[in-house]
């Protein structure tokens, strides 16, 4: 049953307060003591929001097609509908600000789930509205589940778009997030910043300074500011010191580093984990150099699947049409080179499989009145003087 479905037929059930029981994220919470002495949510960890923002910023922008499908093929659409759904979902942010909400809650926020509700104007869908995930609950139902916002509104499922990753085995309906397997990376990620912020803001000293004196002098700071200022104190800079011999001793030490400390490498480790949780390559997260296979790996197997499920609630709660559903175009995504485009294309055009203002929308350019018509090798003659080619009439052809 759909939203519209919904809008037909409605059922009047009795209404049940919600169940006051924690949250997932509150009872991880309660379970690692070491992360409420650092970072106390994953948003607040550099690392997971960066790789966070991946997601988000990869899924935002890519266009959303309304597709029907077809006898020789599955073809576009373009109505109102699509213009809701892929231009503008909701009048106070833009569809880039949508979807990437929509993606930051699932993985941050909203503990693998979100909920979005469409707002009905004359029938019609006028504007999708994503809930605030501090305010929903999810109650179990003997038949399913219901949502609760804000400890007052219910939601039947067929009434939202419940968006999710990693389904609850216990709950398949709801989905789960990242918090336990991230906990001891986070940690430690943390506990790495407060020693770096230590060791920067205290730093070692880089002179010590061994001298034949009294321990009385050297344990109050006067008797050491009064040593220093009657053998180290000089009036110009470069002035050299002059000290009794068998009096004082200098040497010169390295204060410690973040190396010295296993810092960089601890952290490097720590940031490579959290990116091996969300399937994002390390260099996306500032670890190593960028690898195009990699990162096209990533899209065909980490960012599609995501999207994909975006897509499949979308079509499941909006569409009516059996035909009809909604499609990412993951082929924004990929990382072609201009050369790569350009022969790909040139190779589709001398086989009639496109038209060279297709070829012109791969490149982002704009259509011409005279390239529309289909052409094919030698002179690349049209497709309608196919049998005009030299090697056809024997060298003939006008």
């Amino acid at each position: 049953m759909g939203i519209f479905d919904r809008l037909i037929k409605r059922v009047d059930e009795p209404v049940v307060e919600p169940a006051s029981e924690p949250s997932t994220v509150a009872m991880w919470l309660s379970d690692c003591p070491t992360i409420l002495t650092g970072y106390k949510r994953l948003s607040d960890c550099p690392e997971v929001v960066a790789a966070v923002n991946v997601y988000a910023d990869l899924i935002s922008s890519m266009t959303i097609h309304l597709m029907e499908n077809g006898k020789r093929g599955d073809v576009r659409i373009r109505n109102a509908l699509s213009k809701l759904v892929d231009i503008a979902p909701n009048p106070y942010m833009s569809k880039r600000q949508f979807y990437a909400n929509i993606v930051r809650v699932m993985l941050l926020f909203g503990d693998g789930n979100q909920v979005t509700v469409p707002i009905f104007k004359d029938g019609l869908i006028d504007r999708l509205h994503p809930l605030d995930p501090n305010k929903v609950k999810f109650t179990a139902k003997s038949d399913g589940y219901e949502v609760w916002f804000d400890q007052a509104k219910r939601y039947a499922p067929d009434e939202i778009l419940h968006f999710r990753i990693n389904p609850d085995p216990k709950k398949p309906w709801l989905g789960t997030g990242y918090a336990k397997l991230l906990a001891e990376a986070v940690a430690t990620t943390a506990q790495a910043s407060a020693t770096k912020k230590a060791v920067m803001e205290q730093p070692a000293p880089s002179l010590i300074v061994k001298v034949d004196s009294t321990v009385e002098e050297l344990a109050s700071q006067e008797g050491r500011k009064s040593l220093l200022g009657r053998f180290a104190d000089s009036r110009s800079s470069g002035d050299p010191w002059f000290i009794p011999a068998t009096m004082m001793e200098v040497e010169q030490i390295k204060p410690l580093t973040m190396r010295d400390l296993a810092i960089a490498e601890n952290l490097e480790l720590d940031k490579r984990q959290i990116a091996a949780v969300f399937g994002v390559p390390a260099f996306m997260v500032g670890v190593g150099e960028f690898d195009k296979n990699a990162y096209n790996n990533f899209i065909r197997s980490r960012v599609m699947p995501l999207a994909k499920s975006i897509e499949q609630e979308l079509t499941r709660q909006l569409l009516i049409k059996t035909e009809w559903y909604f499609k990412f175009n993951s082929r924004s995504l990929m990382a072609y080179d201009l050369p790569e485009m350009v022969e790909a294309g040139a190779e589709l055009l001398d086989r009639t499989a496109m038209s060279r203002n297709e070829i012109r929308d791969w490149l982002g350019m704009s259509p011409r009145d005279d390239m529309e018509d289909l052409i094919i090798l030698e002179n690349y003659l049209p497709i309608d003087r196919i049998g005009d080619q030299k090697k056809l009439v024997g060298g003939a052809a006008e």
